[in-house]
């Protein structure tokens, strides 16, 4: 019996499985430095600005971030931080997607669409609702 995502396939027919698995540990990694690092950016220029980072923040607005990331405003530092925090988790299942549809893991791949549409749904009723 093999169990792919687990590392355990008896058959010694897991590499697939196995580079799949490094890969999703590859990118939540380097999602998880970038988002520690873009915060602690903010937070540092926030300091520097003589900021306190307890300070009410500015409401996100996507239009006006990336004239903040290019001046390095601590607020676009700090929302993007955030935004990578929340979509690190939507990409790996993104990344996972991809690599079951490579793999040719057709029921996978559609449980990460399945995945990716709840994560979809629950963004488009949040913006609804103003949650």
């Amino acid at each position: 019996m093999s169990v792919p995502l687990l590392g355990l396939d008896p058959t010694g027919s897991g590499r697939t499985e196995h580079r799949l698995e490094a890969a999703i540990g590859r990118f939540l990694t380097i999602g998880t430095y970038a988002t520690i690092a873009v915060l602690g950016l903010g937070v540092l220029s926030m300091l520097v600005v003589g900021r306190s980072p307890l300070d009410a923040a500015l409401p996100l607005d996507l239009a006006r971030l990336p004239s903040d990331l290019a001046a390095l405003r601590p607020e676009g530092l700090l929302w993007l931080g955030l935004l990578l925090v929340m979509a690190t988790p939507s990409l790996r299942v993104v990344v996972a997607l991809v690599g079951f549809a490579r793999g040719g893991e057709r029921r996978m791949a559609l449980v990460a669409v399945g995945v990716l549409l709840v994560i979809v749904a629950g963004v488009v009723l949040a913006r609804i609702t103003d949650v």
